[in-house]
């Protein structure tokens, strides 16, 4: 059977932050397959980011990679620069790149609350103000951010990753406000138990009493982030914003 495929992203330019692994190369090549152009942001191995880039390209669109902190203001600015100038503007943003430095309230450190909400929560917000400014000019875009169900129902031992996730949530709901009377929708994805590099790290007693909370009986796929933010992505979501879809099996219900 061949794939549905429902949006037609040509013509339009997406960036990616944390792109060159797990769900953000995921989306990166879903959108790619719908035609977009892509932008891959990566602070790890610029090998893995260059061979994300050979991988988008070979499905026929334009495909370039950036370093940049997205903690770091002034190099959110340089690759927003930069992603005008490799592919001529920004048409969707998902803000993907995030961390985690898990540690129960009484032993987590002030410098690791402080690392996850500084790439997670500010990395986020530094990246829409600079794709608002360009959005709200053209008079169109996509924002995508990627919270988790984390910051709806809690997890011990990540008191810093939820608190930065749930602020995800609370600033896509409030831009989503001053954004839409420009054509812009701001919106959320919330993940839930997805294999990825992050999560194969969990002892397996961990994983099964995990996998337990999941009505679908199944871990998710970055594949299955990837559709959701497709849809998101794609002119037949131009009247959804300021919501939260949950990709998660069930789990959070």
């Amino acid at each position: 059977m061949s794939e549905f495929n429902f949006a037609d992203l040509h013509g339009l330019r997406a960036l990616v932050t944390g792109g060159n692994r797990g769900i953000g190369k995921a989306i990166a090549l879903r959108l790619a397959r719908a035609g977009a152009d892509i932008m891959l942001n990566y602070v790890g191995s610029e090998d893995e980011a260059q061979a994300a880039v050979a991988e988008i390209e070979a499905l026929g669109v334009k495909a370039a990679c950036c370093y940049a902190d997205v903690s770091d203001g002034a190099q959110v600015e340089q690759l927003f620069a930069t992603m005008v100038q490799e592919l001529g503007g920004v048409d969707i943003l998902v803000n993907n790149a995030g961390i985690t430095r898990d540690a129960l309230l009484l032993r987590l450190s002030e410098e690791d609350f402080d690392a996850v909400l500084a790439t997670n929560l500010r990395g986020a917000f530094l990246c829409m103000k600079q794709a608002s400014k360009l959005m709200m000019k053209q008079r169109f875009g996509r924002i995508i951010n990627i919270s988790s169900v984390v910051a709806l129902r809690g997890n011990a031992g990540q008191v810093n990753y939820a608190a930065s996730k749930a602020g995800i949530i609370g600033m896509t709901k409030s831009l989503a406000k001053e954004l839409a009377s420009r054509k812009v929708t701001v919106n959320a994805l919330a993940p839930g138990f997805i294999e990825t590099v992050m999560t194969a790290s969990l002892p397996e007693a961990a994983r099964s009493k995990m996998l337990e909370s999941i009505p679908a009986g199944r871990i998710g796929q970055p594949e299955d982030v990837a559709a959701a933010a497709l849809f998101l992505a794609s002119k037949e979501a131009a009247y959804i914003t300021g919501q939260v879809l949950r990709v998660d099996g069930g789990m959070a219900m």
